[in-house]
């Protein structure tokens, strides 16, 4: 009733797989469930880190009760009671519509891009190695471990990730909600293998509707020359008109490689938003690129803890934060805090929209750069 959509049983079963039942949180009117929110519990990647982070879902109430403040109240008993646990000093989400949770304290943390490439506009640019790359067709459940112990090697090393366990990896192999499988294939799978190790794989299915076309649901690889063989194969289907693929990184170097970098007309959509739970436990929980020594001033209109001066300290190898009665040298709204947890947007890009406030000279660049990572964060796995 909430999202306006029907689920198929296969999609239900692939729910009720990762659901979490005891994180449930419900609001009832006369013993009729009229709203929802839930959480999984997730290992996420932050810079320099995996943290547990509650990635929260399911949230809706129901049509004949909004406006009555039951979407607040579920969202301060939630994020309340995930900080009295004390395991998680973060809450993420993806939001279906993104201009409800900024005033519970979410910012936007990531972002991708949607893309659709004809076929006639396949080329891509040289790319050593590339022909040493095997392609190979294999059977998804077969190939299934090979393909999560994968993902996970590279999700330690990418913002926004969060590990795959055995209901993870079921979930992203089946039709669950965030798939469309109407007019289309069983997903399929193929490898990358070079000499004998496989360095990346790709789950695709084909559609036939108003076109013939490809739909991309995932591809990793290990390195350039795997990830460009992958992405040929995909970009070559005989009988289909074109590629499409909804998730791909912001920074992927299929947009460089495209020898006509206007044909895939990236669309920018938002990804994960991010939620500081425990302030002074989500800054020391992750690493910055530099050396970092700044008062933050934090406002949370949401979670009145959060508020107040914080010093961070820290660096490369780790970080410290507690609160202080230093004069800051910031201000910041956890909002944007939260937004820019994972490496995206600048400390420096938020300051010019007057979202961030410097009161000591200098300080806003110092942060920023601290702050920032050398790869964009991206959320490959919906929920």
């Amino acid at each position: 009733m909430a999202f306006s959509a029907p689920w198929s049983e296969a999609q239900l079963e692939a729910e009720r797989r990762v659901w979490e039942p005891e994180r449930s949180t419900v609001a009832t009117d006369e013993r009729q469930l009229v709203g929802h929110t839930g959480a999984f519990s997730l290992r996420m990647t932050v810079p320099g880190a995996q943290v547990p982070v509650a990635g929260v879902t399911l949230v809706a109430v129901r049509p004949t009760h909004r406006r009555r403040g039951i979407l607040r109240d579920l969202m301060r008993a939630q994020l309340t009671e995930i900080y009295e646990a004390g395991v998680e000093p973060v809450a993420a989400l993806t939001a279906s519509e993104p201009a409800i949770y900024g005033r519970f304290g979410y910012g936007l943390a990531s972002d991708h891009q949607e893309i659709v490439v004809r076929k006639l506009a396949r080329e891509l640019r040289p790319v050593a190695g590339i022909d040493d790359v095997k392609i190979k067709y294999v059977d998804i459940r077969e190939s299934l471990d090979t393909c999560t112990a994968l993902h996970n090697r590279l999700a330690a090393d990418r913002p926004g990730m969060f590990q795959h366990d055995e209901r993870w990896q079921d979930y992203v192999t089946g039709d669950n909600v965030t798939s469309d499988p109407a007019n289309g294939s069983a997903r399929r799978c193929v490898l990358a293998e070079r000499d004998g190790e496989v360095t990346g794989f790709a789950y695709y299915r084909t559609k036939r509707a108003e076109k013939r076309y490809v739909q991309v649901s995932r591809v990793h690889a290990v390195d350039l020359a795997s990830h460009a063989a992958l992405w040929r194969y995909l970009l070559e289907p005989d009988l289909l008109s074109e590629t499409r693929y909804g998730n791909l990184p912001s920074d992927d170097p299929l947009l460089e490689l495209l020898l006509d970098p206007r044909e895939p007309g990236p669309i920018t959509r938002d990804g994960i938003w991010v939620r500081p739970v425990d302030v002074a436990r989500a800054l020391a929980a992750r690493t910055y690129s530099r050396e970092i020594d700044v008062v933050l001033a934090v406002s949370d209109g949401f979670l009145p803890w959060n508020s107040g001066t914080w010093h961070l300290t820290g660096g490369p190898t780790g970080a410290a934060c507690e609160a202080t009665a230093r004069s800051a040298d910031l201000t910041i709204d956890v909002r944007e805090l939260g937004a820019m947890y994972l490496g995206r947007p600048s400390l420096v890009r938020l300051g010019a929209a007057g979202l961030v406030q410097e009161h000591t000279a200098g300080a806003l660049s110092a942060a920023s750069e601290a702050f920032s990572t050398s790869r964009l964060p991206w959320l490959d796995t919906g929920f």
